[in-house]
């Protein structure tokens, strides 16, 4: 028994070390290149509809932050996303009603320059109403599972699960949003999404994937397993865009179903891809819907060679660029898919002028 348990906590020690060293190695080639520097993006301010939220300079920080008349926008922050971060901030802003009115939550590694992430954000937008939240990540490198592309294997990839652990009890709701991502509409109409009907959170539906495909034979072989999905309507849906009722959230412990999960998975592979197949595990069939424009994603293609993709069809009101490809590399490698041009315009980076001789 006790060599079991040794071999149990080796096996979780190993996983720890090697997610952090994929996780580090990836940073590094990403940051190596050339220190990024991002231009002050301009300023937005309400329309008179907007309601107003109380700013006395002597409230303090958590007064400050918790608003309910806000919109509470949670993302995780990171120097390989960074750019990606940068751009989706100013989309969101330049397409609210009420600009003044959204609080971001960014979440960090602990691993990460929290002072540079911060001063980074501020520098481009010193109008900002943010807080820069620290994630352990020994919180959870230990129930990863590696994935088919390392990039998701990354514990940060996982904070969307501690959400409701991180963020102040006071935030009842938040929407959560990947980095690789633009809105081209107004951010309070996600916001606003009805969960009245008891539901944890929301998300587009996607029920003509092929669910059975994002879990193993031996998950769909084993009858105490499969039948997690009985008698419902079980549908494909990306975590990258979420509105979370995160007092529902902290009243189920949802973060420790999920956590079940990963550690059945570590014991008997039944899934392949990173962080997703938890959560469909516990909430798929159980989510509250939200119409398909919300999450146009995979536009960075597949998750092994980054193909390009064209929009859905139907409305848009935000693009997501899930799979490998994001858009700023591609536009950095003069090899952009031709729906990179629609990021393009909220990209920040500062780039130097450069003369001929």
């Amino acid at each position: 028994m006790k060599s079991l348990l040794a071999a149990i906590v080796a096996s979780s020690l190993a996983a720890a070390i090697f997610s952090n060293v994929i996780c580090s190695s990836y940073a590094a080639a990403a940051i190596s290149t050339r220190r990024q520097t991002f231009k002050e993006a301009p300023q937005f301010y309400n329309s008179p509809a907007c309601p107003t939220l109380e700013n006395n300079e002597e409230e303090d920080e958590d007064t400050k932050i918790c608003s309910d008349d806000a919109v509470h926008v949670a993302m995780t922050l990171d120097a390989v996303y960074i750019r990606g971060s940068m751009a989706a901030i100013l989309s969101i802003l330049q397409h609210s009603s009420c600009p003044e009115n959204v609080r971001f939550h960014f979440v960090a590694s602990s691993a990460a320059n929290l002072t540079d992430l911060r001063s980074t954000i501020l520098a481009s937008f010193p109008y900002l109403s943010f807080r820069v939240y620290e994630f352990d990540d020994s919180a959870v490198s230990g129930l990863i599972s590696t994935s088919i592309r390392s990039a998701l294997d990354c514990p940060l990839n996982y904070a969307r699960s501690y959400l409701a652990d991180i963020l102040p009890r006071c935030v009842s709701r938040v929407v959560y949003l990947d980095s690789d991502l633009i809105l081209v509409d107004d951010i309070a109409q996600l916001a606003s999404t009805d969960l009245s009907n008891g539901a944890v959170l929301a998300a587009p539906e996607y029920c003509n994937a092929n669910f059975t495909s994002y879990f193993t034979p031996s998950f769909w072989s084993n009858p105490s397993l499969s039948l997690t999905f009985s008698n419902l309507r079980a549908c494909y849906f990306n975590t990258g865009v979420m509105i979370i009722d995160l007092d529902r959230w902290r009243e189920g412990d949802y973060t420790r179903r999920i956590e079940e999960w990963m550690e059945l998975q570590k014991r008997m592979r039944i899934y392949e891809l990173g962080s997703l197949p938890p959560f469909l595990l516990v909430f798929a069939g159980r989510i509250a819907p939200v119409h398909h424009k919300w999450n146009q994603h995979g536009l960075g293609g597949d998750n092994y060679r980054g193909l390009c993709r064209n929009l859905h069809a139907g409305p848009v009101s935000l693009l997501h660029w899930s799979g490998k490809g994001k858009p700023w590399v591609r536009l950095d490698a003069n090899r952009p898919c031709p729906i990179d041009a629609l990021w393009a315009p909220y990209d920040l980076l500062q780039t130097p002028f450069v003369f001929d001789s």
